[in-house]
């Protein structure tokens, strides 16, 4: 909890300022700060639900007279920006007045037998991110990102992912050899060969595979994977979007544990 009165920042050359500005527009500056920028009151309440407390609370000049006491309160210090130099901050179209920096989590080791999603050089953060919050829904607790996926804590990938990243086991950067560790089948997608996922017994614990939105899974993976499955299309169309056929197979191994 804040204990002293905000600092207020209105010029445009202030040195923290420009370091809020490179944490929300760059992907790669939460890796140069360890810190990470999450913007919006959704965001930010979703963070404290799951227990983490920001470093830092930034508002706009206007909005914080009427700051909410859970999210004025929440940080032991608040910056507080000139309307104008706060909208240039942010990276979206229609900027929020509030955000929280968070110190990036110490980097997670793998751990070999949790429920797990694999993301195999995913590109685009949407997908991500929408992956990010299918795999928190339905019960699977770590995501490993291999090498040329979309940074994890990215702007955009937080964005997309709503919250999701606040109760889930991150670890990114990894090399295919590494998935050796894993204790859980794995289980790739495919669009033309395979089980149909609708009639397949799947395992529990295992780790799904989400492969290269135009590439698939990396054949070298492919061949470590314990089953393979695809998704009946009775509308004819060629393939899924990956973040739709996550939400999808995710949600299958959900309702299979349950039964």
């Amino acid at each position: 909890m804040s204990e002293t009165g905000p600092v207020v920042i209105r010029s445009r050359d202030n040195a923290l300022l420009k370091d809020l500005r490179r944490l929300a527009q760059d992907n790669g500056a939460y890796r140069k700060q360890g810190r990470v920028w999450i913007e919006g009151d959704h965001l930010c309440r979703a963070a404290l639900a799951r227990g983490w407390r920001p470093a830092l609370a930034v508002f706009s000049e206007s909005y914080w007279p009427a700051a909410p006491a859970a999210i004025a309160q929440a940080a032991p210090k608040n910056i507080v920006i000139e309307d104008g130099l706060m909208a240039g901050i942010s990276g979206l179209e229609s900027p929020a007045p509030m955000a929280f920096v968070l110190d990036l989590p110490a980097g997670h080791a793998l751990q070999a037998d949790l429920p797990t999603v694999v993301l195999d050089r995913l590109q685009d953060a949407g997908n991500v991110g929408s992956i990010l919050r299918s795999a928190g829904a339905f019960g699977f607790a770590q995501v490993l990102a291999i090498k040329g996926t979309a940074q994890l804590w990215s702007p955009k990938v937080l964005r997309a992912g709503m919250g999701a990243h606040f109760g889930l086991r991150l670890v990114e950067g990894l090399d295919v050899a590494a998935l050796a560790a894993l204790q859980v089948p794995l289980v790739v997608t495919s669009s033309h060969e395979g089980e149909w996922l609708h009639r397949a017994r799947l395992p529990w614990p295992c780790a799904w595979v989400m492969g290269h939105e135009g590439q698939g899974v990396d054949a070298a993976l492919a061949q470590r994977a314990a089953m393979a499955v695809r998704i009946a299309q009775p509308g004819g169309e060629e393939s899924l979007n990956v973040g739709a056929a996550a939400a999808i197979c995710l949600h299958a191994s959900a309702t299979s544990r349950m039964a």
